[in-house]
């Protein structure tokens, strides 16, 4: 099954602008699309500008080597660079920076699933990131949080996500790797030491945030203000998130009115 959804973000406004927020002209248009892979019970596809990620999620199965009765179910989350995705060629075997964002991955989900509703079970969930430009596990965890919906896992909300860049005092929404790299080294103005990476997944429907993950060095004030602008994000991917769940709801329900059209006029033939 194929549904897609595209969605244009608005441009930068006076608020942003004051903030020193560059939002880039040519990441404005976010893609994503369900039922991309016919073998997996759940699956999404996200482009956000050149980063590319596919997440795959199937049937529960008994969680391994447990001994004891486990009340609430458990997700098994795998985040791995494609070999060919990045500038240098990766290897196959998870290496620690993709072994942490396997963890954040985990983490950013479990309290948007109904785990109570699978005891003794594990959904397995993986995203393959096939082009890296950067802001890879945030595109990643909106794209998982899809395929868990697309395979009917039961869940409380939709989980989104956003990355912010700080270099001093310039914001980088989504930024690219050249941008992750800048905003990893101190400004060297002396103005303001604010500087790093922050990756924030949010559960809009109930105004909570799942998961916080951070690199370098910020103030209060800077960190304040960029987890509200990844809030302001973070709730213009969710739309685009409800618009392809509820696109492929719609062909779902019309192909199945047909079906059901096609049945009633072959038992009126056979009569």
């Amino acid at each position: 099954m194929d549904r897609t959804a595209t969605l244009t973000k608005k441009e930068t406004s006076g608020h942003e602008s004051q903030l020193g927020l560059d939002t880039k002209a040519d990441r404005l248009t976010d893609h994503v699309k369900t039922g991309v892979v016919s073998q997996a019970k759940g699956s999404a596809y996200i482009e956000q500008s050149n980063t590319k990620v596919v997440c795959s999620v199937f049937d529960p199965r008994e969680i391994p080597r447990k001994s004891g009765y486990s009340v609430n179910g458990e997700l098994y989350c795998e985040f791995k660079f494609a070999p060919f995705s990045c500038i240098q060629w990766r290897s196959h075997q998870p290496d620690a920076f993709e072994k942490e964002c396997s963890l954040i991955l985990r983490r950013s989900l479990e309290p948007a699933v109904c785990r109570h509703e699978f005891p003794n079970f594990q959904v397995d969930v993986y995203a393959l990131v096939l082009e890296n430009d950067g802001s890879a596990l945030a595109a990643a965890i909106t794209c998982a949080a899809l395929a868990l919906a697309d395979a009917s896992v039961p869940m409380y909300d939709l989980v989104v996500a956003a990355t912010l860049g700080v270099h001093g005092d310039k914001k980088f929404m989504d930024p690219t790797v050249e941008e992750e790299s800048l905003c990893n080294i101190l400004p060297p103005d002396g103005r303001s030491r604010n500087h790093g990476i922050i990756t924030a997944a949010f559960s809009p429907a109930h105004q909570q945030m799942s998961e916080f993950a951070q690199s370098g060095a910020m103030d209060i004030d800077c960190a304040t203000s960029s987890i509200q602008l990844l809030r302001e994000a973070c709730e213009s991917i969710y739309l685009l998130s409800q618009q392809c769940l509820l696109k492929g709801v719609t062909k779902m329900l019309k192909k199945k009115q047909k079906e059901i059209k096609l049945d009633l006029s072959s038992d009126r033939i056979a009569c």
